[in-house]
């Protein structure tokens, strides 16, 4: 395996991948997108512990899914059970998964410490509840805590984005699968900028265009029955594209065709 350097123009060919990925299955991979995101909804309602458990074990899901990827194109039948694959993996490579998931967790909480001396997470409670008028003042502080939220998420999503598969799957240490994730996504910051914008554009500005659209014909109610499905796919096939943009910096000795 080793580090390869692509275009700016790579960042939409992983998409266009990631959709050819999706379609080869998307029955199976909607159902572990959709067990996820039911699994992170119940684990919110356990104080604290719940939560610390989804940040421990998104490193070992996120093997899981990419090892559903490859399942996939190998046209071999996808299970839930795919999630733990990287559990069931040797003793060093179980050891090491989770302890990255436990050095995402401390990184997430000390990003939630760090974002709560900017905003005033007072002012933000009218948009998470029905109960208070929703005031200029909730808006502005919710696209305060959004802007430097992403700024203080991007290092660590530059850390995660490789170095699970690359602890699973290529057996490298945690300092060096973070080190070999981060000179990957730096190499090809071009690709990832563009790749990054594309899919801003489709999960944020496509549902507020459809949400907006409806309002101007009195469907509001109905939003929410339409922006979901769109949602839920869209979150589906980036997740698929993450396999893509991993074989799109990463050159392995098996040859993995993607479509396009």
């Amino acid at each position: 395996m080793k580090l390869n350097s692509v275009g700016i123009q790579e960042g939409y060919h992983w998409i266009r991948q990631g959709f050819w990925l999706f379609k080869q299955n998307p029955i199976a991979f909607l159902m572990l997108v959709f067990i996820y995101v039911l699994v992170a909804q119940l684990a919110i309602l356990i104080p604290i512990i719940g939560v610390i458990t989804v940040l421990v074990l998104t490193p070992t899901l996120s093997v899981g899914f990419m090892t559903a990827c490859r399942q996939a194109i190998q046209k071999e039948r996808i299970v839930p059970q795919v999630y733990f694959c990287a559990l069931r993996s040797t003793p060093l490579i179980r050891k090491r998964i989770l302890q990255l998931g436990l050095l995402y967790a401390i990184m997430i909480f000390g990003l939630s410490l760090i974002l709560g001396l900017f905003i005033n997470v007072q002012a933000i409670i009218p948009l998470i509840s029905n109960d208070q008028a929703i005031t200029p003042e909730a808006i502005h502080q919710l696209y305060w805590a959004l802007l430097i939220g992403g700024l203080l998420y991007f290092p660590i999503a530059v850390l995660m984005w490789f170095s699970p598969v690359l602890i699973a799957w290529e057996n490298m240490s945690i300092p060096q699968a973070l080190f070999s994730s981060w000179i990957a996504c730096w190499k090809n910051r071009g690709a990832f900028l563009y790749y990054i914008l594309i899919w801003a554009a489709i999960l944020v500005a496509i549902p507020l265009l459809v949400g907006a659209s409806l309002d101007t014909v009195n469907l509001g109610q109905a939003a929410s029955f339409i922006i979901a499905p769109i949602s839920m796919g869209g979150l589906t096939i980036m997740h698929c594209s993450f396999y893509a943009s991993w074989k799109g910096c990463f050159i392995a000795d098996e040859a993995t065709v993607l479509g396009d």
